[in-house]
């Protein structure tokens, strides 16, 4: 036993019998705080301890029973939300909604709130003639994680770009990187017969914790003076995906084969002879009443956005510095190239995917355009896959990324139905852990592997992200995240070996019930470790 770790114990062991947090007996048998979880408090006040010994800094037993009782709670959705509503139905979730582009690093930080005030911004163009002339400023409001991490995923610059009429999928990158360089600039926002000015000083950071219905929640504001003119509250819910007070969602005709979950999406499948993707192919053409030929278009368009994506991040200069005060040097141009060296193949592929995930990642850390797959966050894994699958390595036919990207589409509309894509709402497990998960399905579709293999292969990945807090240092999204793309991507190839050389049916757990397990996860999970940047890495590490 290491001579520190035995030292620990006898410090330990002769804690002071009158203390009840010096003794795990003692504690169990201490009255618990009401309105704490006894599990909890437990492993807190024990934790609090053992630091204390660890670092000789001496605390009483009624000051670590006060800190271990005082944890913030985590926020919990309004019911109202329509992304907590449309749980109770099928999925109607559609291609062209769950993959979007847009500048990185967050889609929930920076792609739902540039949408957000561009609808803003939209709506008070069509206000009445005499409200617009009284008009004299417009205001934002960020709060929760919005407000936590805003400035270091942007927020505020994306915000400012929607009211100036910018959209995420058009918007100059540079534009961005403008307003992050010379943050004094002042833009005119034509309303009717009158004109405002903003700045970056009008998107205001407010409170970050509070009972909001959503840990993503802004409000907008058309001010005349200190008078409201119109005002609107809004949510990013997750993935770019947005809603507001009083939301009401678009209609949509029923889909041909309904399905709620992975065991319903399977049956189709299965009863019909289908594929999982040829099930998928059916409902996006009946719910948004499209063609085949311009569902295999939007998904064309997006597969191209993704291997452009991961060029330019193999392309950029070797060690260049990622945007933040962490200066965190690219190393993806670097581990493709060192990758080709290895002496065995399996090396070189390991390395080379990882190297895929981390050229899509650091783009979506330099804030360029990515792909929400299912978030800006985890958009370095899908793209890995995409590109190594086909023009990249395995040279797939882009009929096989088709089927991989439709399945891939299936299982984060099931994790967006049944759980949450939002790290705000569920931690890392809801952005890298989906993203692995349909990486994993879209190889196993791009292969034509049984329905029953998709889902074991979906499962694996997303069982072995359960619990991954969001903790990115300084608010960036660059530590951890940028590695975790990769250990996705890897994750996903793994995932998906083993369910194709297993025996299908004696995998034990299903799809649906680790679903389950992440949502509840998310549930219990401290809020500190929900992109708010208060905690894990984004705590223990000190930026010098």
């Amino acid at each position: 036993m290491p001579e520190n770790s035995r030292k620990l114990i006898e410090r330990l062991d002769k804690s002071d019998p009158e203390d009840p947090l010096g003794s795990v007996d003692l504690l169990a048998s201490q009255k618990i705080p009401d309105g704490v979880d006894r599990r909890a408090f437990l492993m807190r006040s024990t934790l609090i301890g053992v630091t204390a010994v660890m670092t000789g800094c001496g605390i009483s037993a009624d000051q670590r029973a006060e800190k271990s009782s005082k944890a913030p709670p985590t926020p919990q959705l309004s019911p109202d939300l329509e992304v907590v509503k449309e749980q109770k139905g099928p999925v109607m979730t559609t291609l062209d909604e769950f993959y979007k582009v847009g500048p990185g690093p967050s889609s929930s930080h920076t792609i739902g709130p540039m949408r957000i005030t561009y609808d803003f911004y939209q709506r008070c163009t069509k206000l009445p003639a005499d409200q617009l002339a009284k008009s004299t400023a417009l205001k934002v409001y960020l709060y929760g994680s919005l407000s936590a991490t805003g400035k270091g995923h942007g927020t505020e610059r994306a915000a400012l770009a929607g009211l100036v009429g910018k959209e995420p999928a058009t918007v100059d990158p540079a534009f961005l990187d403008g307003l992050r360089d010379q943050p004094n600039q002042s833009f005119p926002v034509t309303l009717g017969p009158k004109t405002v000015n903003v700045t970056l000083a009008d998107v205001v950071f407010g409170a970050t914790e509070g009972n909001f219905p959503h840990p993503n929640t802004m409000t907008c504001k058309l001010m005349a003076g200190d008078t409201t003119i119109f005002e609107q509250e809004y949510y990013s819910v997750g993935g770019g995906f947005i809603e507001w007070k009083g939301y009401k969602p678009p209609k949509k005709n029923p889909p041909k084969y309904p399905f709620a979950t992975m065991k319903g999406l399977r049956q189709h499948a299965e009863q019909n002879n289908l594929s999982i993707a040829q099930v998928v192919l059916a409902n996006e053409m009946s719910i948004p009443g499209r063609s085949q030929e311009e569902v295999y278009a939007f998904i064309d368009k997006i597969t191209g956005a993704m291997v452009a994506i991961v060029k330019s991040g193999l392309n950029a200069p070797e060690g260049s510095l990622l945007p933040g005060p962490i200066k965190l040097q690219s190393k993806a141009a670097t581990v493709y190239k060192r990758a080709q060296d290895d002496k065995y193949q399996s090396d070189r592929g390991i390395g080379t995917l990882a190297a895929y995930a981390l050229a899509g990642s650091e783009e979506n850390g330099r804030g360029h355009l990515v792909v929400t797959a299912p978030t800006g966050g985890s958009a370095g894994v899908l793209p890995a896959l995409v590109y190594g699958l086909g023009e990249g390595g395995r040279k797939l036919s882009q009929e096989q990324i088709r089927q991989g990207m439709l399945a891939a589409a299936a299982i984060g509309y099931l994790c967006k139905h049944n759980a949450t894509l939002s790290a705000a709402e569920g931690g890392c497990q809801a952005e890298i852990g989906v993203a692995s998960a349909m990486a994993a399905a879209m190889i196993a579709a791009a292969y034509n592997s049984t329905p029953r293999v998709l889902e074991n292969a979906a499962e694996s990945a997303l069982e072995h992200h359960l619990g991954m807090t969001c903790d990115p240092v300084a608010g960036y999204v660059q530590v951890p995240c940028i590695e975790r793309c990769a250990f996705g991507a890897v994750k996903a190839w793994t995932a998906w070996a083993i369910a194709s050389n297993e025996i299908e049916s004696r995998h034990r757990i299903d799809l649906d019930a680790t679903i389950i397990a992440m949502a509840q996860t998310a549930k219990d999970m401290n809020s500190k470790y929900k992109e708010t940047s208060q905690a894990g890495l984004a705590l223990s590490v000190t930026l010098c």
